[in-house]
């Protein structure tokens, strides 16, 4: 036994800010050129779009965006003369595209050049399909304007915003598919019985090329240098489980497997392309760790000379000019949220060179972050389930309180690397268990399907359950002072973790969660609805079939109120379209009527989830103390005066909150 004394200490508490405040630079790309780096950075108080030439320091950087609302994500144009990016309403969805030139004239009320709404439609969503290879100044996207639940395809001038309709969507089509010069080659719709068809699209209409049974998935990706055939990502067949890269020919069907992982674990998660040749580089798989594998020489020395030369970790490649010279290249790990390198290929006069452009959180001290560990445990039917440990630095590893945390979806899955919420909780004396409970993507297609109608009440809870056991039986964790948290999915299963394994837990914090199973599939996006036979009602349950329903309410915390012991921290957006806050609002008024502790915190400027970090500064203020009190972790005490008015303003006592008869 090693001598206490010697243990060093639990880690010094760190600051919320470090954690959840803005990041000091994020979200960075590459010009197709390679002479500009853009990236997302606080402006005016609010995360905007920046721009600065490759060589020139951060402290020259120009702000090109002006939003109120952080920007949640952008992209070049294909010769990159705007920056295109996206941007909802209060966490509504409907996503806007708009175009801003970094080049263009500064308006002197807000400090940036002006920028163009490409798709000025209220309550509209736009997806983006295609930035043609030939026509920069084109893109192609999805709009569901004539019909909420359909979108059809429009090719938009990006310097005047004219719109023009190319495709109507009249086939059920789910999602288009576009060649490297811009033509319409493919689209997918469901089937009646909830499974994929692959089309081919022609003037003529819609053939089919493939079909995916719906326990399967058939994803087109990209096509080709040639635009002859195209690579699928496919998991059809019985004897296949895995999901694999393969080729397929439009004009004959015939297909040829490229590659699967060759460990034989998990998923494909994704594959590289050069630039220059849109020729297949690499591709990805994550199980415990990335294993990425290069199918290229060149790729193959770079990588050699950046495994030599920066920290242990995962790789992104961020962006890359054309030429494919020159690379944005991130390195992250569970302690560090994100380095990120620029990376130069051997010139004529010169060999590669890598040098650190910048951390996204410099002043989060990755020597007092704790280590995210995977962890197996076997399932009480036998299965084994894979996880991730998080477990509070400096301190021995015996009774500890014990954060559950499932992830959303729950098609997803979570994966190692730094996690703010993990840490944060770790850093404040809990052990985090993330479990990748039955259902969750990228372990092949038995272990998704296994997921099948066993929300709440069956196998995936009792994943989550189990994990807990394990712990317990391995004496890191404390049975009576376990705590569960978690968003979406992980928040509906936080509910019924509370309400059908009352005695596992103390306390919970189901964030943007379901709580009736009904009313929610009945408050759906209207653009989810050509997806739902063969995802929520196959693998949850249809409301409209008897047996069904009668299911979904035996599953439905709101249902079972009486079974909760446990007092709650219920958090919604005020603006989700996809779990509305009545799921949030119902639960809360059950538990107040029933005399059972719960507080309650709505934020009105949100969605599915808190972007805006004052949002998630008082919701980690709210946390810590909740947890405190029933876990008994440590808390920051000290508040700053923004943060406690915030808190103060987005906590609804639960005596005022009404729910309308018949709801």
């Amino acid at each position: 036994m090693p001598d206490s004394s010697s243990t060093p200490g639990p880690a010094p508490l760190l600051d919320r800010e470090l954690f959840f405040g803005d990041p000091e630079i994020s979200q960075s790309d590459l010009s197709p050129d390679g002479r500009t780096i853009s990236f997302v950075k606080p402006y005016r108080g609010v995360r905007n779009l920046w721009v600065k030439g490759v060589d020139e320091p951060f402290d020259e950087a120009r702000p090109v965006t002006a939003d109120e609302r952080p920007v949640p994500g952008y992209f070049w144009s294909r010769d990159g003369s705007r920056l295109l990016y996206v941007q909802d309403a209060g966490g509504n969805e409907d996503f806007h595209l708009f175009a801003v030139d970094p080049a263009q004239e500064i308006d002197a009320d807000t400090g940036v050049p002006p920028a163009l709404d490409l798709t000025p439609i209220e309550g509209v969503r736009a997806s983006i399909y295609s930035l043609p290879r030939d026509r920069p100044g084109v893109i192609l996207v999805g709009l569901n304007d004539r019909d909420p639940a359909e979108h059809d395809v429009y090719e938009i001038d990006l310097s005047t915003g004219e719109r023009k309709l190319q495709r109507q969507n009249d086939g059920g089509v789910v999602g288009w598919v576009f060649d490297h010069d811009g033509e319409l080659r493919l689209a997918t719709r469901q089937t009646a019985d909830g499974g994929t068809e692959l089309l081919s699209v022609s003037d003529q209409g819609l053939d089919v090329l493939q079909t995916a049974t719906v326990d399967e998935s058939l994803i087109p990706y990209r096509f080709l240098p040639d635009n002859e055939r195209v690579y699928v990502v496919s998991n059809c067949g019985e004897a296949v489980d895995l999901h694999r890269l393969l080729l397929l020919d439009p004009a004959t069907g015939e297909q040829e497997l490229v590659e699967t992982d060759p460990l034989g674990e998990v998923d494909l998660s994704m594959a590289v392309f050069d630039r220059r040749t849109e020729e297949l580089i690499a591709t990805v798989y994550v199980g415990d760790r990335q294993r990425l594998y290069p199918r290229d020489d060149e790729l193959s020395a770079d990588l050699a000379f950046l495994a030599k030369e920066l920290p242990d970790g995962d790789l992104d490649i961020l962006g890359s000019s054309d030429d494919m010279q020159t690379h944005l290249v991130a390195v992250s790990r569970d302690v560090d949220p994100g380095s990120v390198y620029l990376y130069r290929r051997p010139a004529e006069s010169a060999g590669p060179r890598v040098e650190l452009l910048y951390r996204s959180r410099p002043e989060l001290p990755s020597e007092a972050l704790a280590e995210c560990t995977p962890l197996r445990y076997t399932a009480r039917d036998g299965l084994e389930i894979p996880a991730l440990l998080t477990l509070p630095k400096g301190v021995p590893a015996e009774g500890l309180p014990l954060v559950v945390h499932p992830h959303g979806g729950p098609w997803a899955r979570d994966y190692w690397g730094y996690s703010p919420f993990p840490q944060f909780l770790a850093n404040r004396g809990y052990a985090v268990v993330q479990p990748n409970f039955r259902g969750s993507l990228g372990f092949g297609k038995s272990f998704m399907n296994a997921g099948n109608r066993e929300w709440g009440t069956g196998a995936m809870q009792h994943d989550i359950s189990d994990a807990v056991a394990h712990l317990v039986e391995r004496g890191i964790a404390d049975p009576e002072r376990v705590g569960i948290f978690g968003g979406s999915y992980g928040g509906y299963a936080t509910l019924a973790g509370v309400t059908f394994t009352p005695e596992l837990y103390r306390c919970g914090v189901p964030f943007v969660a379901p709580s009736n199973l009904i009313t929610l599939v009945e408050s759906f996006p209207a653009y989810w609805r050509p997806l739902l036979q063969g995802t929520w009602f196959y693998r949850v349950g249809d409301p409209e079939v008897p047996a069904d329903r009668e299911d979904l309410i035996a599953r439905s915390p709101l249902f079972s109120v009486d079974q909760i012991e446990a007092p709650l921290l219920v958090v919604h957006g005020a603006n989700d379209p996809r779990v509305k806050q009545h799921e949030s609002d119902q639960i809360v008024v059950a538990l107040r009527d029933k005399g059972k502790a719960v507080e309650y915190v709505v934020a009105p400027d949100e969605g599915h989830g808190f972007r805006a970090p004052l949002n998630n500064l008082a919701l980690a203020a709210a946390m810590e103390r909740f947890l405190a009190k029933h876990l008994g972790g440590r808390a920051q005490e000290d508040m700053s005066a923004e943060v406690t008015e915030r808190l103060s303003a987005i906590t609804v006592e639960p005596s005022e909150v009404v729910v309308a008869p018949g709801d």
